[in-house]
């Protein structure tokens, strides 16, 4: 009985001299100013500084010096996401490092995009011809075990750290589908992600553009896809955006450029009014060449920009599933220790008004299914490529 009262006690006399420090370093700068620059108030820094000397004190493995940067990582990790918003999040120096890598359009793993909604972690899309796509991954399999680690409930950063590994390595997922009664298993082996985004194919007289994300690179690619396919003799673009994850912004507006001449392509409407911005298509860039546009719902952010664009400024129809609904903007702020903070900080509207996020895109042609190898099994594809040759290409009454 005294010795846990004991333990008690040494808890109170620590907290009581964390206080009179704090209470020293107040006056020495004066409380106001003092309390101006704290993040916190002085009592909530003083329990959290009593936690960590808990932890030092007692955890049974903590035999070894407390990792302090691991400790102030996870603080940061805990404070960001409790904003409740799965697309604002604390990243560590390295894992920030291995995100640029990605955005140049070239990374380690098994090539799907993730997210969290309503508490899942779920696959947003696998990227074409990749361990994931090949092993017949899904959008909206929801991720539940790594290996042998569930991983519910898990930070998404955490999550993503166990899929990815050195090349040629194994790692098996678990993942629930819905309408499966069982687990799916999925051992994938790991390989280094080469991510060209654009890819044309010809299918009689009709240009296939498929258009896997929104990179650097994109862009050009695609006006190099355009143009190819104009010397081609192409009769229209049939835009294929299915399962595409989106990326960058203003790559999103550039592409739309290629479509639209001219005139505006995305609102945004943030809490701080110089996020507040409209976005414009360049004039003189756009192809004459009608268009369709492919979506399901993998289909999210910068693809959905693109897709709400071409159908609001009625460019062309939408075939396929309702899209995935993030019409959020994220902007990455730079701390001092090379680690960084992706930040809600806007939401977006099409040309017409139409709030994506949560929301997605409905198609004007909708149609179950899914991309198939075999182009004739792909229900999406062949009513878009009929879309384009019994509407927009048929002679005129």
């Amino acid at each position: 009985m005294f010795r846990r009262f004991r333990d008690v006690l040494l808890g109170t006399v620590l907290g009581g001299l964390l206080a009179a420090a704090l209470i020293i370093a107040g006056s020495a700068y004066g409380a106001s100013e003092w309390a101006r620059l704290l993040p916190f108030s002085q009592q909530n820094l003083m329990i959290m500084r009593q936690a960590r000397s808990i932890i030092e004190m007692y955890y049974v493995d903590g035999s070894e010096p407390t990792d302090e940067a691991k400790l102030f990582f996870g603080s940061m990790k805990g404070m960001v996401s409790a904003v409740d918003d799965p697309y604002t999040r604390y990243v560590e120096p390295e894992q920030l490092r291995e995100e640029s890598l990605e955005m140049e359009g070239e990374y380690g793993g098994l090539g799907m995009y993730i997210g969290s909604r309503d508490g899942k972690l779920l696959v947003i899309s696998p990227i074409e011809d990749t361990p994931a796509d090949k092993a017949g991954v899904k959008p909206m399999d929801e991720i539940v075990k790594v290996d042998d680690k569930v991983v519910t409930g898990m930070d998404q950063n955490d999550v993503v750290k166990l899929l990815r590994g050195a090349p040629d390595t194994d790692v098996t997922v678990w993942m629930r589908r819905t309408g499966e009664d069982e687990l799916l298993s999925f051992k994938l082996t790991r390989e280094v992600i080469n991510i060209k985004t654009v890819r044309l194919e010809m299918m009689d007289g009709v240009a296939y553009i498929k258009l896997n994300n929104f990179h650097h690179k994109t862009s050009s690619e695609l006006a190099d896809a355009i143009s190819e396919a104009e010397t081609n003799g192409s009769s229209g673009i049939v835009l294929d955006m299915r399962n595409n994850p989106g990326g960058l912004l203003n790559v999103a507006v550039d592409v739309a450029s290629q479509f639209l001449n001219g005139g505006l392509v995305v609102s945004i409407k943030g809490r701080v009014n110089r996020f507040d911005d409209a976005m414009y298509a360049t004039e003189g860039n756009a192809t004459e060449l009608p268009v369709v546009v492919l979506i399901n719902e993998g289909s999210a952010s910068a693809s959905e920009i693109v897709a709400g664009a071409i159908q609001d400024r009625e460019r062309g129809p939408l075939v396929g599933q309702k899209s995935y609904g993030k019409g959020s903007v994220q902007s990455l702020f730079n701390l001092p220790d090379n680690a960084g903070m992706y930040v809600t900080i806007a939401r977006y509207t099409t040309p017409s008004g139409k709030v994506i996020d949560h929301k997605g895109l409905i198609p004007d042609y909708a149609v179950e299914g899914g991309p198939t190898t075999d182009r004739s099994e792909d229900k999406q594809l062949q009513k878009a490529l009929g879309v384009m040759k019994n509407v927009l290409l048929a002679p005129k009454k």
